[in-house]
């Protein structure tokens, strides 16, 4: 199904980043995937690029883009070789819109420019081991000194956390409102301030996930983002374009699965033809098809509704919970249709039927999705 939402610019712009990511990437992904972690280079080459925060203006060294289809352009050309390592979509559409939206002139001059070129990389902490989709249950918290704050507690599932230079760590700033809260740039280096070694999990191995712990971290005043008592509210605010991010990731993840799949099925013979000419191979198909354009339909609206500033947060919310759910049934489809070989390592599909299971997860569960829904329709 042609999607229209997509200009010649747009299309200009994917082909410049496609050979970005077959020249860059792709050859380096097994072994990134052994290291546990990807090659800082790959940072510092995409800010080359200009890839990095397009959105801040010109006068921090950024482009000025304000449209964030390009931004979607680059997660779906990610999604087309399950890149899982290299998130730039946090980097660019969860993070820096922190910095762009509630950091002062002083916060962007010293650090959006690294930000633009690699040299620092971004990363959030909200989720806690004890305090995940629950942000009122955190347990981090600063206390405000004469010229700084104190912050002290800990963070788990950072991704970008070993590699992060900038993270924006949350943190309650009154003991007696559990929604009173700041948002904190914890800078590399910073006394107080270390990391876990990355953690071990079932799928995106190539992504360094860690536990952040601050003890007694002396957080400038400088480092403050806005007012230390609204960080609540600022989630709230960027919570739909980061569960945006994620949709474009699951739409466009579950369309490399449908395209590896056809590809398999086309080319696999079993009792004398080709097994896309079972009746249940096209059948299969044919309902994963429609799933996909269906969800290429939401996520188009939107981006439109992002670009228009308009985007709900229980639209977001939606586009989260069904896009995630779309992918997972979609790619556990595809390895069935692989059959034994679906069951290899040496098969991408098998690689995503290991990484996509964090996506009905990740951002808020999809029982907190529901759970927003509900809210919004008054129940």
């Amino acid at each position: 199904m042609p999607r229209k939402i997509f200009n010649e610019d747009h299309e200009q712009f994917r082909t410049a980043f496609r050979s970005f990511v077959e020249k860059e990437i792709v050859p380096y992904q097994e072994q990134w995937e052994s290291d546990g972690i990807i090659d800082r280079e790959l940072w510092l080459k995409a800010g080359e690029n200009g890839f990095l925060v397009p959105m801040a203006k010109e006068k921090y060294g950024g482009l000025g883009i304000t449209d964030h289809r390009f931004d979607v352009v680059m997660c779906e050309e990610l999604a087309r070789v399950n890149e899982r390592g290299f998130m730039l979509g946090l980097h660019n559409m969860v993070v820096a819109p922190y910095l762009l939206s509630y950091g002062n002139d002083e916060q962007k001059q010293r650090l959006l420019s690294r930000c633009i070129t690699g040299d620092a990389i971004l990363a959030v902490g909200m989720t806690e081991p004890g305090a995940g989709s629950d942000l009122a249950g955190m347990r981090t918290h600063a206390l405000e000194k004469d010229d700084h704050w104190l912050l002290n507690g800990s963070k788990i599932f950072i991704s970008n956390g070993i590699l992060s230079d900038i993270i924006v760590v949350a943190a309650k700033t009154n003991p007696d409102n559990p929604h009173a809260m700041g948002l904190f740039l914890v800078e590399r280096g910073m006394d107080g301030f270390s990391r876990g070694e990355p953690l071990k999990k079932m799928g995106m191995k190539s992504q360094d996930t860690a536990e952040l712990f601050f003890d007694n971290v002396k957080i400038p005043k400088a480092n403050v983002l806005g007012d230390p008592g609204k960080g609540f509210e600022y989630m709230m605010e960027k919570l739909p374009v980061e569960r945006l991010n994620l949709c474009i990731d699951a739409v466009a993840s579950a369309r490399t699965a449908l395209d590896l799949t056809k590809e398999y099925i086309k080319e696999r013979k079993a009792f004398g033809q080709s097994i896309s000419k079972f009746q249940n191979s096209r059948f299969k198909m044919a309902e994963m098809k429609t799933e996909i354009d269906l969800g290429f339909a939401y996520l188009d609206r939107m981006i439109e509704q992002v670009n228009e500033n308009s985007l709900s947060a229980a639209d977001a919310c939606g586009g989260k919970y069904w896009t995630s759910e779309m992918l997972c049934r979609v790619v556990d489809e595809c390895l069935q249709l692989h059959g034994g070989y679906g069951f290899m390592d040496e098969y991408l599909i098998s690689k995503m039927y290991r990484d996509v299971r964090i996506s009905r997860i990740y951002a808020g569960t999809n029982e907190i999705m529901k759970t927003v829904i509900a809210k919004a329709m008054d129940l």
